[in-house]
């Protein structure tokens, strides 16, 4: 009966709801107790067996400073060499490499015809390069990920990018986005630019976009007029991609700097903390939102978390969220990635994510920021 119950479960885990992990131990533990007996609750009310479903993971990471150890961009690049103040040379390197590759192969999606997500963003990485290698680790070589990657003009040299499984994502067109279009009165600033990528998901049209919105240097308040004006940017190239063809799904995803109630996500993008309220063409929902005000964050310091690291998405993937059939991508449920080894285990940074260095000291960890990932449910027929 027991093992009955386990794998009826684990056949209909993309219909099941979520419940987002905890930063404490104890609290985890008893989360996921309680999800368990939630979860065999939930089999009477499951539609019958013979009907399939699959799930796909949208993953979003920021893998904090993957630079190489050649300085080819003067003082901002100087850092991360083996002369710089980290002395970044080829162990350190390597090391980061690896622990990049095994989180990306933790994250497990349960009922995917993939072996983990099918499409990551990625921000703070140097170069084409270091993707390479990163898809090269023998912890995902297996995968196969392919890369869309752009040289953008930040000042630190750092870009985002996609990783994608090509026997489930096929791209069909790339397009890049500046901000300073947004910020006609500083035309010499310089950030990352925005990355948009169109492509094929499951039979269905899907466009992917990623940033890393500008940070909070100078103060929150201060400098929220640039991530402002990012999120006119994403809200610009959602509306330009609906135009064209409103028959598709839209994510929008990356560090943003910001938490999903400040303006920039807010007001200038307009994501919506509510699914109920997203019933206009092209609006679109946070599901952050609330994660965040249950006190679950992706990076914090000193009992306060902030949720940078979003992945927001259009109304297309909310159509069928409240029916039991899903005859295309739908929402199921966004998760914020802290999983146990992510996370420091001593001082003051203890249950944070555990960071490559800390006051200049290596760690040999992997990012100050935790990924998150959204689940799309699909019946197959």
């Amino acid at each position: 009966m027991i093992k009955k119950a386990l794998w009826m479960a684990l056949a209909l885990v993309a219909l099941l709801p979520a419940l987002a992990l905890g930063q404490d131990q104890p609290v985890l533990q008893e989360q996921l107790k309680q999800q368990d007996v939630q979860e065999i609750q939930d089999l009477e009310e499951q539609p019958p067996l013979d009907r399939r479903f699959v799930q796909y993971g949208v993953m979003f990471y920021n893998l904090e400073n993957l630079f190489d150890t050649i300085n080819n961009n003067g003082v901002y690049d100087k850092e991360f060499s083996p002369e710089g103040a980290r002395q970044w040379n080829g162990t350190k390197y390597w090391q980061k490499q690896h622990n990049m590759a095994y989180t990306i192969s933790q994250m497990d999606v349960k009922g995917s015809p993939a072996e983990g997500p099918v499409i990551i963003g990625v921000s703070e990485i140097e170069n084409l390069s270091v993707l390479q290698d990163l898809v090269r680790q023998p912890e995902i070589k297996d995968r196969r990920y392919q890369i869309v990657h752009h040289d953008g003009p930040d000042r630190r040299g750092v870009d985002v990018a996609v990783l994608y499984n090509p026997r489930f994502f096929k791209v069909l067109n790339v397009t890049t986005q500046r901000i300073n279009k947004y910020l006609p009165d500083y035309p010499e600033f310089r950030s990352r630019d925005q990355l948009t990528v169109t492509g094929m998901l499951a039979g269905e049209k899907v466009s992917v976009i990623v940033n890393h919105w500008p940070s909070r240097l100078g103060g929150e308040e201060q400098s929220s007029y640039l991530r402002e004006a990012a999120g006119s940017m994403a809200r610009a190239t959602i509306d330009s991609l609906l135009l064209d063809d409103p028959n598709q799904g839209i994510i929008f995803m990356g560090d943003l700097n910001d938490d999903p109630q400040n303006k920039s996500c807010s007001v200038a993008l307009g994501a919506k903390k509510e699914i109920k309220d997203c019933v206009e063409p092209g609006s679109c929902f946070n599901p952050w939102w609330n994660i965040l005000n249950r006190g679950i964050g992706t990076l914090g310091y000193k009992g306060n978390w902030n949720l940078f690291d979003q992945i927001i998405f259009t109304e297309y993937f909310l159509r069928n969220y409240d029916s039991k059939d899903k005859p295309t991508l739908t929402f199921s449920r966004a998760e914020v990635l802290n999983r146990k080894f992510l996370r420091g285990s001593e001082g003051d940074r203890q249950g944070y994510p555990l960071r490559t260095f800390s006051g200049g000291v290596f760690l040999n960890g992997y990012s100050d920021h935790f990924p998150t990932m959204i689940y799309l449910v699909k019946e197959i027929k």
